[in-house]
This record gives C-alpha cells, structure tokens and sequence, in this order.
C-alpha cells in the first residue's frame, strides 16, 4: 500500500512573501556588493588623507566593518521580528539599509570634512552591516512563518543570485 502525497500548489500569498523577500535581498545585497565594487573609488573620496594602498586597505576595512556586525543584526532583528512581527521588522531593516545607502551617497568627502568622513561613512557602514544581519534572519522567519511547508524558504536565497546580476550590469555600464 504506496501513499503518494501530491505538493499543494502555492497560494498567492504564498508567491507574495517569496516575491517581496527575494527583492528585500536583492536590495540589501545589491548596497554591498555596490561597496565592495567600488572601494577604490571610496578610497580616493574618502581616504585621500593617506597613501593609495593604505587608502585602499582602509576602505576595505569600512566595507568589513558591516560584516563584523550581521551576527548582532541577527540578534537584534531576530528577536524584534519575534516580538512586534517579521512584516514590520522586514520594513524597518530595508529602510534601514536604504537610509544608510542614502546618506553615504550624501556623505561630504575628506577634502570637505576632514577626519569625520571616514568615522561617518565607518559608522554607516556599521548600519548597513546591523540591518544586513537583520534582513537575512527577518525573510527567514517571514517566510517559514507563512508558509505550511519548508522546502519553500529555499526561495529566499534567490534574491542572492540577482543582486549579484544587478551588481554587474552595474559596473559594465
């Protein structure tokens, strides 16, 4: 006696939450990838006070500072979208993302504000890092909350692959 179960086709709202948790890490990924692919760039704005190499190291090192702190994004936003809701705590880690992007995309240079430059575009950095950890943990939740199985949370590292596209068709402009 062979029972064969047949996977339920996703609902709309199911496609919903796969859809707007791919694009949530798309735009979040889609900030760093941006970063790393122009440290050198970065480092000409904001490093000129020292050499070209050290400059360079430097604005590698801002671009591993949001690295160093994703595990307590984790932590933080992990346990907010816990206790106010993952939809919420998904809004408040893009917007979080989105402006620290705005702002380093406002930031004055070195030549403008000296040494506060750099210790700004660090600390933004630090920002994006925190709300980077958030949105991996908060799609995570958001999906295995809304859907009745777990083999679909598998869809939420798609956005990985298409920011890494969008990064692309960036620098080839």
């Amino acid at each position: 006696m062979s029972t064969s179960t047949k996977a339920a086709p996703m609902t709309s709202e199911e496609r919903k939450v796969i859809f707007a948790s791919s694009l949530g890490t798309v735009f979040e990924w889609y900030d760093f990838y941006l970063y790393g692919s122009l440290a050198a760039v970065i480092a000409k704005q904001f490093f000129s006070g020292l050499d070209a190499g050290s400059a360079f190291i430097f604005a590698l090192l801002a671009f591993a500072a949001g690295f160093i702190v994703r595990p307590f994004g984790v932590l933080v936003f992990g346990r907010l979208g816990d206790l106010i809701g993952c939809k919420y705590t998904f809004l408040v880690t893009i917007l979080l993302m989105g402006g620290a992007t705005f702002i380093v995309g406002i930031l004055p240079n070195y030549a403008t504000i000296g040494v506060a430059a750099p210790v700004i575009l660090i600390a933004l950095r630090m920002l994006q890092g925190l709300a980077l950890g958030g949105v991996s943990t908060v799609v995570l939740q958001l999906t295995l909350l809304s859907m009745h199985r777990t083999v679909v949370a598998v869809h939420t590292r798609l956005g990985f692959r298409q920011q890494l596209l969008l990064a692309c068709f960036y620098l080839c402009w």
